[in-house]
């Protein structure tokens, strides 16, 4: 039985949904986006929520919104995607790295007052796989610093801990509506604040600066706009907008399937020598976007290659990213500086996982785990 990696859950609602939009004039940021903007920010417990091209752009404004440029320095993961640190770099920034908790692949908040110096001027945590790093440890320690704190939660639409959701703790939250997210619209983003000025400014960073858009115009009529600040173009349209609000009708429902499975993999997995996974902590709402398991003795790239050979989708998420070629030219890193993530970025693979995952599926891949190892 081939078992794909990944299979989207997008059908008849979201069909009639962009049906719908091709059917009005505006198709680039307009009611729809608003429509969405609303309904996340409600569910996300947050005050503004805009609708952006990508998690990346939404990292990108957000630093820029915050004052961070050239000169200063962000402290971050290596264990994440190489956007997060990419858009550091964006913003003119540096990028500070620092290892991860060993047992969660999450940025060790215990380790990042060292790594602060006179030109830190942010912390941005990444809520890796679905589980939220200790924000009200992160916290505290940007306030005794003065620092700004940006959460990537591009795993973590539905995550909770310690009673705090994504965003409720930091200055912003920047969210993916990738391909293979909890809620997708192909390529798509958010970014989330409590802070109406910041909003304001993150709202003009969007597009290009200005301070109309083309649904304002054809609302309201041509009137002259301006550009009061400098921009880009990281607005989300009406047709990724509409592919999104009927996901958040089953929002909670699709969590729950994954948490089922998740539960599954565990049972399944149990007694299966030489894998571990990445632990769940007390007090977490864990958001479940992947399943990684952790394959010891340096046999991690040869399971890849079995499983593949029996038709079973798999993934890294990630490789450190201080180990990759440009990272590793333009800072000169030389491997052996954040061992925690050297070892799970050297060992980690995720295995398929999706709502509509049968456990016929998940036992298919299990029984091939089996046999690669």
């Amino acid at each position: 039985m081939a078992v794909p990696f990944f299979l989207h859950d997008l059908g008849e609602p979201e069909v009639r949904a962009v049906a719908e939009v091709l059917g009005q004039p505006i198709l680039t940021t307009g009611e729809y986006v608003a429509r969405f903007e609303a309904r996340f920010a409600q569910y996300a417990g947050l005050r503004r929520v805009l609708g952006v091209t990508s998690c990346t752009g939404a990292l990108h404004m957000s630093l820029l919104g915050l004052g961070i440029g050239p000169g200063d320095e962000v402290i971050t993961t290596p264990m994440t995607f190489i956007a997060t640190a990419a858009a550091i770099m964006e913003a003119g920034a540096r990028p500070v790295f620092v290892d991860v908790e060993e047992d969660t692949g999450n940025l060790d908040a215990a380790r990042v007052e060292q790594a602060i110096t006179p030109r830190t001027k942010a912390i941005l945590p990444v809520h890796l796989y679905g589980q939220m790093c200790d924000m009200r440890a992160l916290r505290a320690l940007a306030d005794r610093h003065h620092l700004r704190l940006v959460e990537d939660a591009a795993h973590c639409v539905e995550g909770e801990r310690d009673g705090v959701r994504p965003g409720q703790l930091g200055d912003t939250v920047c969210y993916s509506f990738y391909a293979t997210k909890n809620l997708t619209c192909g390529e798509g983003g958010a970014v989330g604040t409590n802070d109406a000025d910041l909003a304001e400014r993150l709202r003009l960073l969007r597009l290009h600066g200005m301070d109309k858009t083309a649904a304002d115009r054809a609302r309201e009529g041509y009137t002259h706009w301006d550009m009061p600040t400098f921009g880009w173009k990281y607005n989300m349209d009406n047709i990724q907008a509409a592919l999104l609000l009927p996901q958040l009708d089953r929002l909670e429902a699709s969590w729950r399937r994954r948490e089922t499975l998740a539960a599954r993999y565990g049972e399944l997995l149990a007694d299966l020598p030489g894998v571990s996974w990445p632990r769940s902590l007390p007090g977490v709402r864990h958001a479940w976007h992947l399943f990684p398991v952790w394959i010891g003795g340096g046999r991690r790239d040869a399971v890849i290659g079995a499983l593949q050979e029996r038709k079973i989708g798999v993934m890294v998420n990630y490789r450190a990213i201080h180990r990759l070629t440009f990272f590793r030219e333009t800072f000169g890193f030389a491997g052996g500086e954040f061992p925690h993530a050297e070892r799970i970025g050297d060992c980690t693979l995720s295995l398929p996982f999706y709502p509509g995952m049968t456990e016929d599926a998940q036992r298919e891949v299990v029984q091939a785990l089996k046999a690669a190892l």
